[in-house]
């Protein structure tokens, strides 16, 4: 007599969404193009600038001669269209470019922005 047992095995627990996020971060952002695109974006070699500080140094003097917002619109076509060629290819280049401008855009801020923003007190 033969005796037969049937064993059900237990469901994996299903990943919490911040592993799930997390690995989809890691897989998407933490590739070889990406880091040479940063690596180039933030070194200085560009006679002791980097690309990154040269767009935000930009950025700010268009600021300063043409105004708050027509600094704001390059800022953000720039971005836009970095990203839209980086989204459309992936290739080191062009995310080269959207990570020196997504970088660099900051350069447009001011710390008085918020307060502008939020009060409309200019200085």
């Amino acid at each position: 007599m033969h005796e037969v047992l049937l064993v059900v095995p237990a469901p994996e627990p299903e990943p919490r969404i911040w592993e799930r996020i997390w690995d989809w971060l890691w897989e998407h952002l933490v590739t070889w193009r990406m880091l040479a695109a940063v690596l180039a974006a933030l070194v200085p070699w560009l006679g002791g600038d980097s690309p990154v500080s040269l767009w935000a140094g930009a950025v700010h003097h268009l600021r300063d001669e043409a105004g708050v917002l027509a600094a704001y619109v390059v800022a953000a076509g720039a971005l836009t269209t970095a990203w839209a060629l980086d989204r459309h290819t992936g290739r080191v280049l062009p995310r080269f470019l959207f990570v020196t401008t997504a970088v660099g855009a900051f350069g447009v801020f001011d710390w008085w922005d918020p307060i502008l923003a939020l009060t409309g007190v200019a200085r």
